[in-house]
């Protein structure tokens, strides 16, 4: 199975648009949005085009594909506009075998992680901090921020995972980083 993971778009079309592209690019059968989808927050600028109306509209045509979870920027009010559910602290999926753990990470982290077993995936943004890394019994993986990255290489990004292998990637599709899990 193939999958992007995105998250933290805050109401960028113009970022969004170019992880669509990739997305068309890339064609996984689902696009996992770790929340924070519409509005900035507080403590973030604004990002570069930003345009809740538009970027509705656009995630609304994909809504067939798209699993989401709720992030601290997503309220009620966004799930009357949008056409597929955002309220959910976490999901819980199955995939080549390992139960993946998809959630925005202001409720559940790796420092307060739902039970789990070895091997376990956190899948999760919030920080806007590209992670791929091995925590002892459970893998923590967070494909940065589209619209707002925090890293000091600036970069937005999404992930891919494949065949057990988690790839981050800009929004050109160029490779950042990957791990075998």
């Amino acid at each position: 199975m193939k999958l992007m993971i995105a998250s933290d778009l805050h109401g960028s079309l113009y970022f969004s648009e170019k992880m669509f592209a990739c997305f068309d690019q890339e064609k996984p059968e689902k696009l996992i949005l770790l929340g924070d989808l519409l509005y900035h927050g507080a403590r973030n600028d604004l990002p570069e085009g930003y345009n809740t109306k538009g970027l509705t509209a656009l995630l609304n045509a994909h809504k067939d594909c798209i699993m989401a979870v709720r992030g601290n920027c997503d309220a009620e009010i966004d799930q009357t506009v949008l056409a597929f559910p955002i309220m959910a602290d976490y999901l819980e999926m199955y995939v080549d075998g390992h139960r993946f753990v998809i959630t925005h990470g202001h409720v559940f982290n790796e420092d307060s992680m739902l039970p789990h077993d070895p091997g376990t995936v956190l899948l999760h943004g919030h920080t806007h901090l590209k992670v791929l890394e091995n925590r002892g019994d459970f893998w923590y993986m967070n494909p940065g921020s589209v619209s707002i990255p925090k890293d000091p290489d600036g970069i937005g990004s999404y992930m891919i995972y494949e065949d057990g292998v988690f790839t981050i990637k800009d929004l050109e599709g160029n490779e950042l980083k990957s791990v075998r899990i």
